[in-house]
């Protein structure tokens, strides 16, 4: 079973600094006919008709041949490839795997299904599966809230010696906040889609003060946890220092992850993007419990933590740059250090209005956008092939799909959204998907040939481009 690391980990080939023996190479980038690069209707794993639909309706506004053609390869991949749909006890379940890992991340899972939400008013079948992916969702938090990947029930797993509370049913132990946040945003968002409050079991609301007493154990305002990490690696991002509770923290409200979401060790244990992301779920617990729920003790509850955390973010979020002003900071740790970078994987800094934790045209963010986008950030690399964010997980000089498609979503500006469109197009390196990174020199090495939620998240970006600058999709690029 490969992972994310054996893709850089086992080379014997390394270019800037990284492993490359299980990296993609395609020269021939001329396409003289686009043939469909999804399973055969058979093989399919999950078959929507809304999606489908949806398909068509695209490809009819798309002039450019081959970004209609990547759309429908792209959109579908999470349905066609990844799921396994059930009814267990009468409920929907659905495991969703991430493409070339055969485990299910909880952030992953929501990510890629989370595009289809649109839809699920126009197709039972659709609505049933997502409500599938929020009850495996409960199971996984019950069984661990510290786990942020399980196998479909016990099983092994390549990290089963890692130096933590592992059980059976993990493949991985690596406390990310994003892993609680985004079953929280998926939940949320399927009810005020669907109006449906059956997700809301007690199951789930037994997994929600789950997630309340991790949020407040990960405080460390007594100074201990409940949690540690270590891993026998030479891979020095998979390893955590000082027992594996990570580097000291001044406990003044914020929630520490140990790890970030491209599965990478923080440095300074307070992740600025994903308290931000917990501030967003508290605010859509307080209204689920409140309004769907009527259980207005436990909403008082989560707007209260909201609130304390709200307080600490705006004091120790942002901080001055000595080139741009006011801007966020991407890890913190209460005595004053900050460090100024982002990292591709969503949860990002870009990401923050994505996510509705910010607004997208205050001062701070617009700050730290030109900040993203210039060589002060270490992780933003320029090339031959393109330009983008990367982070330490795939090395220097690997751009990230992620980071293109989130500019693109995050953006008002339709040259800077057409220069997003222009390369993703120019960077597929002839395999008609999204990739996990490529080289900025070089879109034919790249990482992940099988990486679902690039895919999916693709696709939500041409319908985005669709709903508000339509006149893009008709131009040839």
């Amino acid at each position: 079973m490969k992972n994310r690391r054996e893709f850089i980990k086992t080379s014997s080939l390394a270019i800037a600094g990284i492993s490359l023996s299980n990296l993609n190479f395609t020269t021939n980038f001329v396409f003289k006919e686009f043939e469909s690069k999804r399973p055969k209707l058979a093989e399919r794993k999950f078959i929507s008709t809304a999606v489908e639909n949806e398909i068509e309706k695209m490809k009819s506004k798309i002039a450019d041949k081959e970004l209609g053609w990547l759309f429908e390869n792209c959109f579908p991949n999470t349905l066609d490839t990844t799921v396994t749909f059930k009814v267990i006890d009468n409920k929907p379940d659905t495991f969703v795997i991430t493409g070339d890992i055969h485990a299910m991340w909880l952030r992953d899972s929501t990510a890629q299904v989370w595009p289809y939400l649109q839809l699920v008013n126009k197709d039972e079948k659709l609505k049933q599966l997502i409500a599938g992916v929020i009850n495996r969702q409960t199971k996984c938090i019950l069984i661990d809230p510290y786990a942020n990947a399980f196998n479909d029930g016990p099983g092994d797993s390549p990290w089963k010696n890692d130096i933590t509370e592992m059980k059976p049913e993990l493949h991985e132990r690596k406390w990310e906040i994003d892993s609680l946040c985004y079953p929280i945003r998926l939940a949320y968002g399927y009810w005020k889609t669907t109006n449906d409050k059956s997700i809301f079991s007690k199951e789930w609301i037994d997994a929600m003060n789950l997630v309340y007493k991790t949020f407040r154990e990960q405080q460390r305002k007594d100074g201990t946890s409940p949690y540690k990490f270590m891993r026998t690696t030479s891979w020095a991002t998979d390893g955590v220092v000082l027992g594996g509770y990570g580097n000291p923290i001044n406990p003044v409200g914020l929630i520490v992850s140990i790890f970030r979401p491209s599965d990478d060790a923080t440095i300074f244990p307070f992740l600025i993007p994903s308290n931000y992301f917990a501030l967003v779920s508290m605010r859509q617990l307080t209204e689920i419990f409140n309004t769907a729920l009527n259980d207005n003790e436990t909403a008082m509850n989560w707007l209260l933590f909201g609130d304390e955390l709200e307080e600490a973010l705006n004091i120790y979020a942002v901080h001055d740059h000595l080139n741009f002003g006011n801007i966020f900071a991407y890890e913190v740790d209460g005595f004053g250090n900050k460090l100024f970078m982002d990292d591709a994987n969503i949860p990002s800094l870009l990401s923050l209005p994505y996510l509705k934790a910010v607004n997208q045209n205050e001062e701070v963010y617009q700050n730290t956008r030109k900040f993203l986008f210039s060589k002060n950030n270490p992780y933003y690399f320029e090339g031959k092939a393109g330009k983008g964010i990367g982070g330490p997980h795939a090395g220097l000089n690997m751009i990230w799909h992620l980071s293109i498609i989130m500019r693109g979503l995050t953006s008002n500006n339709k040259n800077e959204i057409r220069e997003c469109i222009k390369t993703l197009k120019y960077t597929h390196a002839n395999s008609g998907f999204m990739h996990e990174s490529f080289h900025k020199d070089d879109a034919s090495k790249f990482t992940r040939k099988w990486f679902a939620w690039a895919n999916t998240l693709f696709g939500e970006f041409i319908l985005k481009v669709n709903d508000l600058y339509p006149e893009l999709l008709k131009e040839i690029y």
